[in-house]
């Protein structure tokens, strides 16, 4: 008990640090989830969230019976999915290169440059994606028509549209993901690489027994977080970019969501929907951290 009173009055300030955040989290995290029952009734607004009349499970059975809501999955999925991808395999293509640069001063600039796009939001950078695709004057199709192709409507054609939201992410994101596995090649034994060149090995057969094994526990532990984001697949990126006409490809959960509930006033089904969604990313992410603590050894607690 002594010995806890110490420590308590030694690490009392660091806990008060947490209470504005608790607080936080109470009032926009928590308290809200009242706000699931609406899934269960028929939500009429002025007659307020406990006066509105309960209908059990019709709205999750309308969700099932509804026409698109198969498409609407995969694509969700689909997208994510390829985000999750690439979304690992460019930072750590990008890392290895930058470790092989042997000034340090080079390496410091393109991990800057690289890492800027991170900062910037969605809206910012929908507008310069456009700008950029635009069909008449986009620079991508101006260089297409120099090399003889036809003009390509990236945002308005569904066989485009989900690759353009992919690479884009990637551009963002894929800066901050580099530091990650950045820090995990400093984790790396440099007589390792000694060993291997004295044994003969080349920068790319160093890279493939010698870079890759000491990163692979990051890699699998990041792999492994990210199973939890299979259906988030970027509500603010899709949304300032796509249009009725990629409805088809490019209509996902979240999007289908707010059309649903801010827009057509269909608060119960659109609530129903969320929550599904919400259960089975829960139950993805709870897989996830099963997998980290089983591959990686990672663990919160």
């Amino acid at each position: 008990m002594q010995v806890l009173s110490r420590l308590w009055k030694r690490e009392w300030p660091l806990h008060l640090m947490l209470v504005p955040g608790l607080v936080l989290i109470v009032i926009f995290s928590y308290i809200p989830m009242a706000g699931i029952i609406m899934a269960f009734q028929k939500y009429v607004p002025n007659k307020g969230l406990f006066g509105s009349p309960m209908i059990g499970w019709r709205n999750f059975q309308l969700l099932l019976d509804y026409p698109d809501i198969g498409r609407i999955f995969f694509n969700t999925v689909y997208i994510a999915t390829m985000k999750i991808v690439t979304g690992l395999l460019v930072p750590i293509t990008i890392a290895i290169l930058l470790n092989e640069l042997r000034r340090e001063w080079m390496k410091r600039t393109f991990q800057t440059l690289v890492y800027l796009p991170h900062f910037l939001s969605w809206v910012l950078l929908s507008g310069i994606i456009v700008d950029v695709l635009s069909p008449s004057s986009g620079v991508v199709n101006q260089l297409l028509g120099l090399l003889g192709f036809e003009p390509v409507f990236f945002l308005g054609s569904n066989d485009w549209f989900p690759y353009v939201m992919v690479v884009s992410d990637v551009w963002k994101e894929f800066g901050f993901g580099t530091i990650v596995y950045l820090a995990a090649l400093t984790s790396i034994n440099p007589s390792l690489y000694e060993a291997a060149e004295i044994d003969g090995a080349g920068r790319i057969k160093q890279t493939f027994h010698v870079t890759l094994p000491g990163m692979m526990p990051i890699i699998v532990l990041m792999l492994t977080l990210n199973i939890g984001n299979v259906l988030n697949a970027g509500f603010e990126q899709i949304f300032n970019l796509y249009s009725p006409p990629v409805y088809e490809s490019a209509d996902i959960i979240d999007t289908f969501v707010y059309r649903m509930g801010v827009q057509q006033a269909q608060f119960g089904f659109a609530t129903a929907v969320g929550l599904l969604k919400s259960v089975v990313s829960f139950l993805f992410i709870s897989l996830s951290y099963i997998l980290a603590y089983r591959l990686a050894n990672y663990r919160i607690f």
